[in-house]
């Protein structure tokens, strides 16, 4: 991203944007889903791009807006001699002059709807935007953006296409103007929704979209993945970051931002020391991740925290450890406190409070350190308490 370029709100740090991002790693069912129905002539107005944050749905949608914006529209370049044969893939050619004008946002046929500036004036919400500060939420003002891009003339008739990114961070008012969008469509116009928790959007937009859901990655997709995005990682690493990311390739370029890695394999270290909890390593791990300024890498030790007694539960409840290891000797770890299908459902209940206690203390603003002692004493006496109960003593 060069200086003259905004900043973005929808951009993941250390990853190309989703419009730069040329391929679609491991999504083929969803990309051939969307292709079926426009191959059926049954495209719809609305598409909500679901999934699990980082999964590919503003790549997936930039690719379907290039591809509508760069195909013609049925009947009207036929010629002599008849309609050209389904399309087979979303990709369009790299010198398009779609792509050019999509990677410039340049592009007169689509409007890219996301949070703007923070503040209550145009000025305040430029300037804002300007140095990088965001509204929390997508305002009705950016709603009414769309009045001017509907206003103008397509070139030569062609379609629009709205991106929405994303559709779980509209306010009520912006929910409900976009809803009367989905209501009364106009022609020739697309709407891609992108939404990390559907659940949370008006039932009245969802039925009024054709919902594409995005899937977990393997590992060597996300091998792939992470390669396309600058990342190249061992296939040992690729197998740890797909399980500790849930198949996210954006979870997992924020574990590798951050040194995710090493620092579940410190967790999964103070883990093998219970019940008798190392106590220097856990006040050095809590003092690591507390400073000022560390703030990402304390959310994401209680992530990785959440994961690791997930884990725990799951491998209880199951009788066997995941079959990706995301640390060394996590498999002997795991099944050593996790025993039985009771020692799964202990887990499994701390992990609820836990992440709970957890959350209310940073919004309390308790120490950071503190915090994260608190979490791991609580670990601590969850495998005391469960091995007098496996003893009788």
């Amino acid at each position: 991203m060069t200086d003259d370029i905004l900043p973005e709100p929808d951009r993941v740090e250390g990853a190309p944007h989703p419009r730069e991002t040329p391929e679609l790693i491991g999504q083929g069912a969803a990309e051939q889903a969307f292709l079926s129905a426009f191959a059926a002539g049954r495209l719809h107005h609305g598409w909500l791009i679901t999934g699990q944050r980082g999964l590919g749905k503003a790549t997936l949608a930039w690719r379907i807006a290039r591809f509508l914006l760069a195909t013609p529209i049925a009947g009207d370049d036929g010629g002599l001699f008849g309609a050209p044969p389904p399309p087979e893939t979303l990709a369009i050619p790299r010198d398009h002059p779609v792509m050019h004008r999509t990677l410039a946002l340049s592009e007169p046929g689509l409007f890219l709807l996301r949070r703007g500036g923070a503040g209550t004036t145009d000025a305040d919400r430029d300037k804002a935007q300007r140095e990088g500060r965001f509204s929390a939420v997508i305002r009705v003002d950016e709603i009414r953006g769309l009045r001017s891009f509907f206003a103008h003339s397509v070139i030569d008739g062609g379609r629009r296409v709205v991106i929405v990114d994303s559709a779980d961070e509209m306010n009520p008012n912006a929910a409900n103007a976009l809803l009367k969008l989905l209501e009364e469509p106009p022609a020739r116009t697309v709407l891609l929704l992108i939404s990390h928790q559907p659940s949370g959007l008006l039932s009245t937009i969802r039925s009024r979209c054709r919902e594409l859901r995005l899937s977990p990655l393997g590992a060597p997709d996300m091998a792939t993945a992470l390669a396309q995005a600058g990342a190249h990682v061992a296939p040992q690493d690729a197998d740890a970051l797909a399980a500790l990311s849930a198949g996210s390739v954006g979870a997992a370029l924020r574990l590798l931002n951050l040194d995710g890695l090493k620092l579940y394999a410190d967790l999964i270290a103070l883990l093998d020391s219970l019940p008798d909890l190392d106590r220097p390593r856990a006040i050095a791990l809590a003092e690591s991740v507390a400073a000022r300024g560390r703030e990402d890498r304390l959310d994401l030790l209680f992530s990785l925290l959440d994961v690791a007694v997930a884990r725990l539960a799951r491998t209880g409840v199951t009788g066997a450890p995941p079959q990706t290891e995301a640390a060394r000797s996590e498999a002997r770890v795991l099944a050593r406190l996790a025993p039985t299908p009771a020692s799964g459902r202990v887990w499994a209940a701390l992990a609820q409070s836990s992440g709970d206690r957890a959350r209310h203390g940073r919004a309390v603003n308790i120490d950071p350190a503190a915090l994260v002692l608190d979490s791991l004493l609580r670990l601590r006496d969850c495998a005391a308490d469960q091995l007098r109960a496996a003893t009788g003593a």
